[in-house]
């Protein structure tokens, strides 16, 4: 079988943390035959670690994608760049894999759609955590129904100090906002997912910009002190999602809040016959998946447990980077649809603008 080629724009840290060790161990199904990066000695670093013999190497991604070798595009950059990349790759005739979110606003996320659908080629987001066994194991019983009719939801993206100090992070320019767009953006997929309601009636929420300018406040963060001098986008962000069927969301995402629990692309189900809870993130040494209910006249309480966490990649066979990229490279293969579709991604992101849009305009956004 012939090995898909993939080009690669954005040689930073989801790069090296997540998709080129992934490719590393799919490499049965792909080669990496280019890479592209402003910085150019980035691009070369990981050309020299991830590339076939002779890969190309290059500082605009326009000369990537006229490449005919080209098949597949990662694109792995600052979210305001995810757009018009994607774009002129499926332009060029390129599949495209896009980093999370789809993109900083709902108006480039629907452009990245209408090219996708226009281009005829496969188009994912990467949203790895869906390929968790705990959260694939409560997909399963959601789809089965055996939580019954899911009204209520949480999903909790928090961190108690854990704001990155690298990259772009704390640019409100490149990123389009903080933990709400970074990381508050898995729960919330996992958490519609699981509920297969992608139905928005409306969204309220309030943002809040309380520790990132505060120097105090950067003492015990995880990844180091930040600067608060250039800490520009959010610390924490809070949104209330009301569905058409009535069903009901909270979302909690933060980088620093003095709050003692840590859970991150975690989410709590409430059903009519069940609910469900995974517990991940810095709170826990092992991601759970507890199920509740009423049985045999008493309270129960089901607990599936799995090793390792989630918020780093290591690149091991069983991690859900690996299994989300064999997926999408299959998917490409045989023509199959890929397990995150575009569509979902779209109202992901239009749920995060309106939590943005709700708090700055002071009232509730109706889709």
């Amino acid at each position: 079988m012939n090995k898909v080629k993939i080009g690669i724009v954005g040689c930073g840290g989801i790069a090296n943390q997540k998709h080129l060790p992934a490719m590393k161990k799919n490499s049965d199904l792909c080669e990496v035959v280019a890479f592209c990066d402003i910085i150019p000695e980035r691009a070369e670093k990981a050309a020299k670690e991830y590339g076939v013999e002779g890969a190309k190497v290059y500082t605009d991604y326009h000369d990537l994608l006229a490449n005919p070798d080209v098949e597949i595009v990662h694109v792995l950059t600052p979210n305001v760049a995810h757009c018009p990349i994607t774009v002129a790759a499926f332009e060029a005739g390129k599949h495209v894999y896009c980093e999370k979110p789809m993109a900083h606003n709902t108006a480039d996320a629907q452009k990245m759609v209408d090219a996708w659908k226009k281009s005829g080629k496969q188009f994912t987001i990467g949203y790895q955590n869906r390929f968790r066994p705990e959260v694939q194991n409560l997909k399963k019983a959601c789809d089965n129904g055996e939580l019954g009719d899911i009204y209520y939801a949480k999903g909790h993206a928090v961190r108690r100090r854990a704001v990155p100090t690298w990259g772009v992070f704390p640019d409100k320019s490149k990123q389009g906002g903080g933990p709400l767009i970074d990381i508050g953006t898995h729960a919330l997929d996992i958490t519609l997912w699981c509920m297969n309601n992608y139905d928005v009636e409306s969204v309220t929420g309030s943002v809040f910009y309380k520790l990132g300018n505060l120097p105090q406040a950067t003492e015990g963060n995880a990844f180091g002190p930040w600067d608060p001098e250039t800490y520009e986008v959010e610390d924490s962000a809070m949104g209330f999602i009301k569905m058409k069927n009535g069903a009901a969301i909270m979302l909690e995402s933060a980088w620093a809040i003095n709050m003692l629990e840590s859970r991150e692309a975690s989410t709590t189900l409430c059903g009519t016959l069940a609910g469900a809870e995974i517990h991940s993130g810095m709170s826990y040494p092992n991601d759970e998946l507890i199920y509740n209910r009423g049985r045999n006249g008493q309270l129960m309480e089901e607990t599936l447990s799995s090793g390792g966490k989630i918020a780093f990649f290591e690149g091991a066979a069983g991690n859900a980077g690996v299994v989300d990229n064999r997926q999408w490279l299959e998917a490409v293969i045989n023509g199959t649809e890929p397990l995150v579709k575009p569509e979902e991604a779209l109202v992901v992101t239009k749920i995060l603008e309106a939590i943005y849009e709700a708090d700055r305009q002071k009232k509730e956004i109706r889709f």
